[in-house]
């Protein structure tokens, strides 16, 4: 078993080169019933389709209740991962992605699955929320069947654990809805003892429609123009309309009833027998259907069709922006910082400031480009709390970051940003950092170093130059340099950076000032 790449290695340094022709991407799509993995290929400066797996995990049935996950799932899941890893073993680790869904979320403690689970694959996974799921999702299904201008879409997937459904034009999603309600899920939760009959049908539907009701009036008053129906779900109901001559693929409102009361036709769910439906997929069919069904009723949908592309999809292309001008996580900063006004002139002293230090302790640390874009977004959004209140401002801000729905970033990214702005002023809790994973804690640690001090630096909010800063590391000792007498004329700022090394040693950091 290969050991997941140590984060922050001095070859990681460097932002990675643009992609040519003949670079390979790879992304990971770990879901409440199937694993999957895409690996593309950069060929004329479209991305084209080499290999695809997917093995059957069916990680939602390993669910007990409290957040734990039966050993038997769990040993399931990391021998597919394992393998997985060895499909990807020569693809450079940027190039990589891979994303846990549902089941993970639901994880009393997800590093227990997850520091194994990075160990198998030789990669870190990252945690997404149901909307970032969701925004994925349609970012998939908008590259493999790209829309007419104007055309207004309603995408729906329905995974092991969950169902998202997503409006969106063009490349955009613009309303995000995460149920928990999957294939996997309802049909534990509804026929748990294999039996099937028209009243648990009936009252199982009852109850699943209801839930989709909470934004079915808001969808249906922006409206779409057409409806697609993604992932294996979907796919392995529209095959089954197909086999029954019932349509030519896609999913009917008359086609669906029809679908049903075949599937009812057995008393067992090991005894249905539908036209078209694989082995694996019998299991999990009834708990599909009846989330369909139950999709279909609260939107008024008549017509579906189907689509290959999912979240793996969008993983991969959402992968070709990160890092670049079209990083879906800068566009969301920026969102941020409108939407909460925050003094965007302030916001950009503390950056470059924030950038200056960066760059002199990033070898020394071990921190790479991709902490240099976590620092700046940090910087961006530190004040973002006083929109709240002016008292305990960081602590509101934490909140905000680690508890909204902010497109691009995965649950991992989010938490790393909240801990920086919780900790950029004031005293440090060591609740601050429990959520940070154990691959990311030294490295949030040091960024949180780099953003406290120059957040203190720029205590005043003007436009004063700042002079040369040189700030050594050494392992946890810090030495912070400055112009004696620049630092003389500023009582008030000598006296914030007298008290800071005893704050500092909350992040286990030693400051040492040094005036030259």
């Amino acid at each position: 078993m290969r050991s997941a790449p140590r984060r922050g290695s001095t070859q990681r340094m460097i932002a990675p080169a643009p992609l040519r022709d003949g670079d390979m991407l790879a992304a990971l799509d770990l879901g409440s019933n199937s694993f999957h993995m895409v690996v593309a290929q950069m060929v004329l400066g479209q991305l084209r389709v080499v290999d695809r797996l997917r093995e059957t995990v069916r990680m939602a049935e390993g669910l007990d209740g409290f957040g734990g996950l039966a050993p038997d799932v769990r040993d399931r899941a990391l021998d597919c991962l394992s393998r997985f890893g060895q499909r990807v073993a020569d693809i450079p680790p940027h190039r990589i992605r891979a994303v846990a869904t549902n089941t993970v979320r639901q994880l009393r403690a997800p590093e227990a699955f997850l520091v194994p689970a990075e160990a198998a694959l030789g990669h870190a996974i990252d945690v997404v929320s149901g909307r970032e799921e969701a925004r994925l999702v349609y970012l998939g299904v908008a590259h493999a069947q790209p829309p007419q201008d104007g055309q207004l879409r309603l995408v729906i997937d329905i995974g092991g654990g969950s169902t998202e459904c997503i409006i969106g034009s063009g490349l955009d999603a613009i309303e995000r809805e995460s149920l928990q309600a999957g294939c996997v899920a309802s049909t534990r939760r509804f026929f748990a003892n294999g039996k099937l009959s028209r009243k648990r049908w009936k009252d199982a539907l009852t109850e699943v429609t209801a839930e989709f009701q909470q934004f079915a009036s808001a969808y249906r008053a922006l409206g779409w123009d057409e409806a697609i129906g993604s992932s294996g779900t979907n796919k392995a109901i529209g095959e089954i309309c197909a086999a029954m001559k019932l349509t030519k693929g896609a999913v009917t409102a008359e086609a669906l009833p029809l679908v049903r009361e075949r599937l009812l036709q057995a008393e067992r769910i090991d005894d249905i027998d539908l036209p078209g439906l694989s082995a694996d997929r019998r299991p999990i069919i009834a708990g599909g259907v009846l989330v369909l069904e139950a999709v279909f009723a609260a939107l008024g949908l008549q017509r579906m069709q189907v689509s290959k592309a999912a979240l793996r999809e969008g993983v991969l292309y959402d992968m070709l922006g990160r890092g670049g001008a079209d990083d879906p996580r800068d566009v969301s900063v920026a969102a941020l910082m409108q939407r909460y006004g925050i003094d965007a002139a302030q916001a950009k002293r503390v950056e470059a400031t924030a950038v200056q230090l960066f760059d002199q302790v990033a070898r020394a640390w071990n921190l790479d480009a991709g902490d240099r874009r976590m620092l700046v977004r940090a910087a961006r959004l530190h004040e973002i709390g006083l929109a709240i209140a002016h008292s305990g401002y960081h602590v509101h801000g934490a909140y905000i970051l680690e508890h909204s729905d902010i497109a691009g970033f995965s649950q991992q990214g989010q938490r790393f940003l909240a801990a920086l702005v919780r900790t950029h002023r004031r005293g440090i809790p060591k609740s601050a950092f429990e959520m940070i994973p154990d691959r990311l804690l030294a490295n949030t640690r040091h960024c949180a170093a780099l953003l406290r001090l120059a957040v203190l630096l720029h205590r005043s909010h003007d436009n004063e130059r700042m002079p040369a800063l040189q700030l050594r590391a050494d392992g946890e000792r810090l030495t912070l340099a400055f112009d004696k007498r620049w630092l003389q004329a500023r009582p008030l700022l000598r006296a914030d950076l007298e008290g800071e090394p005893e704050d500092m040693l909350g992040l286990g950091v030693q400051l040492r000032l040094a005036a030259e």
